[in-house]
């Protein structure tokens, strides 16, 4: 299991979910992946759950917001990336030619962010750190794995991210089909790969799991749907499944990068 005190800016360090119906999700993804609710009141009646293993933080569940609601958005996992100002940014990827949804923001006193479309279409958070850091726990079953990008295209894409976060995103040989890992001061980061037919241009949670044809069963015993998998990578095993209320998001089984 690996832990964190801390994330170097440009790194992954936290996912959670804007859904349709928070109860529901937090009994699935509970029953899936061993997951205990903290639900913590965020103004208006409306709480935010911080998901914990063994009461460290590993990712959140919340409802949608009012502006997620009327535009019909589907429930999805949300990518963050630790940044020294949300700020600075914000401003950064306006001037690279993204667009900021939400400009920077304070949540409360734990942090400061910014929701931002890049010029495909995917949607990212970046997130300054107060005194929520991010994950407690990463690359472990149950916890954030992986973040991967779906894109449209994919030069342009790892021209952008880079220029925005100072990412490497080579090109991995002999592939199937190009793939792109993200290095963020020579630490694995990531990957980019192209959007499929008909699939939209986002970015792709993976949490760990110690047996995924298990995991897989486990969704769909509690209502949700296998998409793809398990698949071996390799490296390990993938699979991609989508919850109850339409949350797309994907399994690693595997060697975990600590």
């Amino acid at each position: 299991m690996s832990e964190r005190t801390s994330y170097a800016p440009g790194t992954f360090s936290w996912t959670d979910l804007s859904t349709t119906d928070q109860e529901g999700a937090k009994q699935f993804y509970g029953e899936l992946f061993g997951w205990d609710a903290d639900d913590q009141p965020v103004g208006d009646g409306m709480t935010y759950s911080m998901m914990n293993i063994g009461g460290k933080p590993v990712a959140g569940i919340s409802a949608q917001n009012e502006m997620q609601r009327q535009a019909g958005a589907p429930p999805a996992w949300n990518s963050y990336v630790t940044v020294e100002s949300a700020d600075a940014s914000a401003d950064r990827a306006s001037k690279l030619g993204a667009t900021v949804i939400a400009p920077p923001f304070d949540v409360m006193d734990v942090g400061r962010m910014a929701v931002i479309q890049d010029q495909q279409g995917a949607f990212f958070m970046v997130w300054e750190p107060k005194l929520h850091i991010g994950a407690s726990i990463v690359n472990a079953p149950g916890a954030l794995s992986w973040n991967e990008l779906a894109t449209v295209d994919l030069d342009s894409s790892a021209a952008f991210y880079s220029e925005l976060f100072g990412w490497q995103a080579d090109l991995i040989e002999d592939m199937p089909f190009p793939y792109r890992v993200i290095q963020n001061n020579g630490a694995g980061n990531g990957g980019m790969r192209p959007a499929g037919d008909n699939e939209p241009t986002y970015w792709l949670v993976y949490f760990g799991t110690d047996d995924i044809d298990a995991s897989l069963a486990k969704v769909a015993e509690l209502g949700g749907t296998k998409l793809m998998g398990p698949m071996d990578i390799g490296m390990g095993k993938i699979g991609v499944a989508v919850d109850p209320q339409g949350a797309v998001f994907a399994l690693f089984a595997g060697d975990f990068d600590g």
